[in-house]
C-alpha cells in the first residue's frame, strides 16, 4: 500500500488545531511529546522546536500541521495499535508545556486501528 494511503498514526481535533495555531503564532516552530505517565501524566507537552532534546530511542510518531509529534519508544510499543488524536479542552496545561496559563490544554485520546488498518501499516 502506497505510505499516502496508510492510516494516520497521530490526528487533531479542530479545537487541537487551532490552539496549536495560536500558539505557533506566539512561539513560532514547535513539537509535541507525549508524556508516559511521570511528572504531567500522560498529557501530550508542547516545546519550542530546539526546547526539548529528543532521544536517540523517540520515535516521530508523525505530525499535525507541520508540528512534529514525539513519543518514547516504550510508549510507542503500547500505542502502536492505536491512532493518537490530540484535543484540546478546558483546562491547564501541563508542566513546562506551551499551552499552559492559556485556558485551554491539550489532550492525547485513542482510537485502535481496524484489521485492515493495522495490516495495511504492518507490510
Amino acid at each position: 500500500m502506497s505510505p499516502d494511503l496508510l492510516p494516520a498514526r497521530v490526528i487533531a481535533t479542530e479545537a487541537a488545531r487551532k490552539l496549536l495555531a495560536e500558539i505557533k503564532a506566539e512561539h513560532g516552530p514547535v513539537i509535541f511529546v507525549q508524556s508516559g505517565g511521570c511528572c504531567d501524566g500522560s498529557s501530550p507537552m508542547c516545546f519550542k522546536d530546539g526546547d526539548y532534546l529528543i532521544g536517540s530511542r523517540d520515535v516521530r510518531l508523525g505530525e499535525v500541521d507541520g508540528t512534529p509529534v514525539w513519543i518514547s519508544e516504550s510508549l510507542y510499543e503500547i500505542w502502536k495499535h492505536s491512532q493518537m488524536i490530540l484535543d484540546a479542552a478546558p483546562g491547564h496545561g501541563a508542566g513546562f508545556s506551551l499551552d499552559t496559563g492559556r485556558g485551554m490544554c491539550f489532550l492525547s485520546k485513542a482510537r485502535v486501528f481496524s484489521d485492515a488498518e493495522w495490516q495495511a501499516l504492518e507490510a
